[in-house]
């Protein structure tokens, strides 16, 4: 199907989503005006301060963005997973360019204007008002112009935190390696960008900028009435009840995971809140804790190794048993296996392996000095990642590792971009693209076995929670697993749709 075609059948997503985003866009830019323009009126009043509070907002453009959205999660009121951390992230990077041009544009008034209408009898607050106000205003509206394009673009990033946006298909898309979701969203994110440049340009060009943005004023707060009254006729629930919040990590097994968790316990009556795709072990775990997300899977050596801070384990039950006890001293129940251990995989060309003869690991050895790797950043870190897999083999990469996204690996590897990269086992791509896995013939690798990690708070919550998420259970194998992985990533199917057709297959839900 081509990218018109796709675009056709998911029109109506993509226009919630491009909804999602102008709302995202909309509030952070209103925010980020009404802390922004009052403020730097006020430093044009105290020089003293500009200096210092200048630096400080400017600090705040410096923090990356997935770094700031994980610094929010836990934070009380103003953070947690979804719109709200995001608008306020959106909000600090928007402050900047209206902060500091509103202070800019007052300074630049003419000092013999401002003495003229002191001399006219104007108070403080007329003249600021009637003649500085007017005459700074293109260049207030140059900052408001600004921000709102880095607000279009940093938004996109929001989605790793269950933000909505376009940014939902520019992640699913890198996820699955499937261009369409990724210009399907990148595309209208685009326009949205190149729309609001033009639109507040031509304001900041027009000869009485000063009416043309009272009525840009009055649209922007039309448009939040409307997404916020849909939003609540959307979002209505029965009073004093909240819904059960499934999140994943953002790759494709974990968003079909995800998928089916969520299907599975609205089959059981409960309503569900997808938070999917939400970024790395630590943001999903940071988010489980502090309540804003309910339960995802997770796997037990990385609980263990990565999260919990233990030393590695090779026996699957003493790791299962392990993290299950360090868990619950924070609040986190551990359920029962789901049946497949997804450990880590050197994943190399099927040609190049058959030509070199790299059956496990250890062949790596000789030819390790001129091999490109390609990995995720996270690998690098952990416990069980890199360094210990280079001490277990003795290897010696004669080239750093590159590093990138999860869903590109694959794609830099059959491209020839990379010769060797760190997957997972149970991984689509790895049979779409016809690749082979290494054996781990030293067993460095410790269990990975997928597991439900839920928040004992919102077991307490949500009677009978626990029980839903227990009928999976040991009901999806590793061969299970890379067949719904590779119908999403070889395929290019819908994760909630292949989650669907698992559930009905295992009898576990009915149409």
């Amino acid at each position: 199907m081509g990218f018109a075609a796709f675009a056709a059948e998911r029109r109506a997503e993509i226009l919630a989503l491009t909804a999602e985003h102008v709302v995202l866009v909309l509030v952070a830019t209103t925010i980020a005006v009404a802390i922004g323009l009052p403020l730097g009126i006020a430093l044009t009043r105290s020089p003293r301060l500009a200096r210092p509070v200048l630096a400080l907002t400017s600090v705040a453009q410096t923090i990356p963005s997935l770094a700031l959205f994980g610094f929010l999660i836990p934070l009380p009121f103003i953070g947690g997973v979804g719109a709200r951390s995001a608008i306020v992230a959106l909000a600090l990077y928007a402050l900047l360019p209206i902060l500091r041009n509103t202070y800019t544009g007052l300074l630049q008034v003419d000092r013999a204007v401002l003495e003229a209408a002191t001399g006219m009898g104007m108070t403080a607050g007329q003249r600021l008002r009637m003649v500085e106000l007017p005459l700074a205003l293109p260049v207030i509206l140059a900052g408001v112009r600004v921000a709102t394009v880095v607000a279009v673009g940093t938004a996109t990033i929001a989605a790793a935190i269950g933000a909505g946006g376009l940014g939902t298909y520019v992640f699913r898309g890198l996820a699955t390696v499937d261009t369409r979701l990724i210009l399907a969203g990148a595309i209208p994110a685009a326009v949205l960008a190149l729309a609001a440049d033009a639109l507040l340009g031509a304001l900041e060009r027009a000869r009485r900028p000063g009416r043309g943005a009272a009525w840009l004023a009055a649209a922007v707060a039309a448009a939040l009435a409307l997404a916020l009254a849909t939003s609540a006729l959307r979002g209505g629930r029965e009073p004093g009840r909240r819904p059960v919040v499934v999140g994943s990590k953002n790759f494709t097994e974990q968003v079909v995971l995800g998928e089916i968790l969520a299907a599975l316990l609205e089959a059981r009556g409960f309503e569900v809140r997808r938070r999917l795709n939400l970024g790395g072990t630590t943001l999903c775990d940071a988010a489980l804790r502090a309540g804003q997300v309910d339960l995802y899977v997770e796997y037990t050596g990385t609980a263990l190794t990565e999260i919990l801070k233990r030393p590695a384990q090779r026996d699957p039950a003493r790791v299962y048993a392990e993290a299950a006890e360090a868990y619950a001293a924070v609040g986190v129940r551990v359920g029962e296996p789901l049946g497949f251990d997804n450990s880590y995989a050197l994943v190399v060309r099927r040609g190049e392996a058959e030509s070199r003869g790299w059956r496990r690991i250890s062949d790596l050895a000789p030819d390790a000095g001129g091999l490109r790797v390609g990995l995720f950043g996270e690998f690098l870190e952990r416990e069980d990642g890199m360094p210990g897999l280079l001490r277990a083999y003795g290897l010696r990469f004669g080239r750093p590792p590159i590093e990138m996204d999860l869903g590109l690996l694959y794609q830099a590897l059959a491209g020839g971009q990379v010769d060797l990269v760190v997957g997972s086992a149970t991984d689509g791509l790895i049979a779409a693209l016809d690749l082979v896995v290494l054996e781990d013939d030293r067993r460095y690798f410790p269990p990975y076995d997928a597991v439900p990690v839920m928040n004992a708070a919102s077991l307490g919550a949500h009677p009978g929670l626990e029980d839903a998420v227990r009928a999976l259970g040991g009901r999806i194998d590793a061969a299970t697993m890379r067949r719904l992985n590779h119908a999403v990533d070889g395929e290019h199917r819908p994760a909630a749709a292949v989650a669907r057709e698992f559930l009905r297959g295992a009898e576990l839900v009915q149409d």
